[in-house]
């Protein structure tokens, strides 16, 4: 099932969304493809284009572009094409619009394995999650994984908000840095969102941003409380934490029902000691968090869920599963859903 997502991010993040059914087709020692560039395909709209200071926010998007693509590869024979649609908005401070893809989580977690480039992350992250057929998270037989993320993994799904693009990302360029000397940062804003159209995003709390069909995403397989336990239900009262192991907790999520989403880390207020980051669920005024300078979380997670970081790729072995390729079947049907983020502090 193919689905959209809508996030808003603070001033909000979201992501909307629609869902196709996949169909892994799986082999017993098959080669792997040695890394590929992540390539992230940009295309600015006439809001972008036609805005005086198009030169200057052009430039900050690219640099956050180049970011990734130096730093991240895929486990796939040719670079999988990140296609992106930028616009400005006028209200908020981001949001995302990205297609999903409903596939079963043995698949999913094949393709993981195979993509995996035998470092820290993919090892520790592995060792802890099952080979299925069910998701570790609420039992479900399926994942709902973005398309770009699904791509770098060997399945078959291609963009198609707006019938071509991955993701649609806008940007209140009116209240950020560049252009306009506002106080956030255009550059954070810009990571923050390309997070999302790659997978970032939780499907815990079906009150506050609609569950669709109740499967996790990626990011929720590393989602556990304090005391090791895996947690998919939000509550005020109840802490939640990106963990590739349950122990070692390497940032808090949003977890209490304020307006921001559960897939990002919590910042309202900022838990002692954390540093301001670029998934932080609420924006913090005149600081400029990257990724290449936060703590590093984003980047273990975006590791962990089938993403490679450059010059660490590593031959597997010679029983591994390698995807030959994964086609979608049929589309199901198509839904919204909508998850807005108040701006904070």
């Amino acid at each position: 099932m193919i689905l959209f997502r809508c996030r808003r991010w603070n001033l909000p993040v979201g992501r909307a969304l629609a869902v196709a059914v996949a169909v892994a087709c799986l082999c017993r020692g098959a080669p792997a493809y040695a890394d590929s560039m992540l390539t992230i395909m940009p295309t600015f709209d006439s809001s972008i284009t036609g805005d005086p200071n198009a030169a200057s926010i052009e430039a900050v998007i690219n640099n956050a572009i180049g970011y990734y693509q130096s730093t991240f590869t895929t486990k796939t024979a040719s670079p999988i094409n990140v296609s992106i649609l930028f616009s400005e908005m006028s209200g908020g401070l981001g949001q995302s619009i990205t297609g999903d893809y409903q596939v079963p989580y043995s698949a999913y977690i094949t393709a993981l394995n195979a993509a995996s480039s035998g470092n820290a992350t993919d090892t520790t992250a592995l060792a802890h999650l099952p080979v299925g057929p069910f998701n570790p998270v609420n039992g479900s037989a399926n994942m709902i994984v973005s398309s770009a993320n699904a791509r770098a993994l060997g399945f078959n799904t291609p963009g198609f908000v707006n019938g071509i693009y991955d993701s649609n990302i806008s940007l209140n360029t009116s209240i950020t840095d560049v252009p306009s000397g506002g106080p956030y940062s255009l550059f954070t804003v810009t990571e923050h969102e390309i997070d999302e159209a790659l997978g970032f995003g939780s499907n815990a709390g079906s009150a506050n941003n609609g569950t669709f069909f109740g499967d996790p995403s990626p990011e929720d397989l590393f989602r556990y409380d304090q005391n090791g336990n895996r947690s998919f239900t939000p509550s005020s009262g109840a802490l939640a934490f990106f963990s590739l192991n349950g122990s070692t907790l390497l940032a808090q999520f949003d977890n209490q029902g304020d307006g921001g989403d559960y897939g990002d880390w919590q910042s309202n207020p900022l838990p002692g000691g954390a540093p301001v980051r670029v998934q932080d669920a609420f924006a913090t005024p005149f600081a400029s968090a990257t990724l290449a300078n936060d703590g590093g979380a984003e980047v273990t997670a975006l590791d962990a869920i089938g993403y490679n970081l450059s010059g660490m790729s590593a031959t597997p072995e010679p029983a591994s599963l390698a995807l030959l390729g994964i086609g979608i079947a049929g589309i199901a049907g198509y839904g919204w859903r909508k998850r807005k983020e108040i701006v904070g502090r």
